[in-house]
């Protein structure tokens, strides 16, 4: 189940908050290796550490370091602040933490009042790397809505391990954070998805954005994925009275054919764990391929489950390139996988949307006549 072996730091190559990268030397081999001073302490040269080598030994993509296990040279850590909720339950590595429920918690009173969304969008993606692209989106249609990023514990759990949400509260494009389950590491905890989305409501965000962390688990089967969580997530936006906002996954060059146009992985979360209904947002794209997607979410029924919007997505990707920041999904950037990006952005530029039009009022009636344009696009496709 687990593959340790000894190794020694040979260099520090980058440290972010909660996170170092290491260069390490483990069995006559230099690797890269990701360190969790919260968990082991700060690693430096020389240190010689104890490292969980499962991931590259499996060749695994987003997971492919070693993770330090123990530092020798660190002998000693105390579990510092208040916090009685725990994480990672039953492992070596149990964490206390102060979950947004408790009352020491900087909205535990607020959450107490708090049981409903009261409307709030929520933008609900399956993969890490949609979350840039629907908050740049956000941001650029009004800078001033307050975002929060609501992290599962679906992929990785650590949120620190995501350089996305670094560089996107570095670069103002995220107020706030919220790790939900057993992820950790955010500026809330949450025990879980629903009181993780009150969280964001407590704290006054506008919108909050829900993925898990990078890495998602698959196994090629129609059940075996942790991107199902997408169609619960539906669920519980719509039980706490939210906007339940979809980001489908789309792709017209992924190798494999099940990925292929809206993925299996949405089609299933939406026509089957989905029990309620959402938004489901296709970004503007060539007509031919506008025409196959709107083609897939007819026949399957998903058209007439939930309501499909098609919205604009450039807005967003623009605003990422003007920061520096670039998202990669499965290896791939905007050039070689420019819809799946869009999706994303269109996606948080239509729950922009959804805010700024309650404000100026009459957003009943806007969203009505969206949903008679999107009615029009639909092409009968043979594919």
């Amino acid at each position: 189940m687990i593959r340790l072996r000894e190794g020694v730091v040979l260099d520090v190559l980058e440290e972010r908050p909660g996170i170092q990268e290491l260069l390490v030397e483990v069995d006559g081999e230099k690797d890269k290796a990701i360190n969790y001073p919260d968990l082991t302490g700060y690693c430096r040269k020389g240190d010689k550490v104890l490292l969980n080598t499962t991931a590259l030994f499996l060749k695994l993509g987003t997971g492919g370091f070693h993770f330090v296990i123990y530092n020798h040279s660190v002998h000693r850590l105390e579990a510092s602040g208040p916090g009685h909720i725990i994480k990672l339950r039953y492992t070596p590595f149990q964490i206390k933490c102060l979950s947004a429920e408790e009352a020491a918690s900087p909205v535990g009173n607020i959450l107490l009042e708090t049981e409903s969304l009261a409307g709030m969008p929520v933008v609900i993606g399956s993969l890490h790397s949609m979350l840039a692209p629907a908050c740049a989106a956000i941001k650029a249609k009004s800078p001033d809505l307050k975002i929060a990023y609501v992290m599962t514990d679906g992929g990785a759990l650590p949120i620190f391990f995501s350089r996305n949400v670094y560089e996107l509260k570095e670069k103002k494009l995220l107020d706030l954070t919220v790790t939900s389950g057993h992820a950790f590491g955010g500026d809330l905890e949450a025990v879980n998805i629903y009181s993780g989305l009150l969280a964001a409501k407590a704290s006054g965000c506008d919108i909050a954005v829900v993925t898990m962390g990078p890495g998602i688990v698959g196994t090629g089967t129609k059940y075996g994925h942790t991107g199902l969580e997408q169609g619960e997530i539906i669920n519980a936006v719509n039980i706490l009275k939210g906007t339940a906002v979809v980001i489908p996954r789309i792709s017209f060059c992924d190798q494999r054919k099940r990925h292929q146009g809206v993925s299996h992985h949405t089609i299933t979360s939406l026509l089957e764990i989905a029990l309620t209904r959402a938004f489901v947002v296709i970004p503007k794209m060539h007509d031919e391929k506008l025409g196959i997607v709107l083609a897939q979410l007819k026949n399957c029924g998903i058209a007439k489950k939930h309501s499909i919007i098609v919205e604009e997505g450039m807005e967003g990707i623009e605003v990422l390139r003007s920061s520096g920041i670039e998202p990669r999904t499965m290896g791939r950037g905007f050039e070689e996988d420019p819809e799946f990006f869009l999706a994303a952005s269109a996606a948080g530029r239509f729950a922009a949307k959804i805010i700024l039009n309650r404000r100026g009022g009459g957003w009943r009636q806007w969203i009505f006549s969206r949903l008679r344009s999107t009615l029009k696009t639909f092409i009968p496709v043979k594919f």
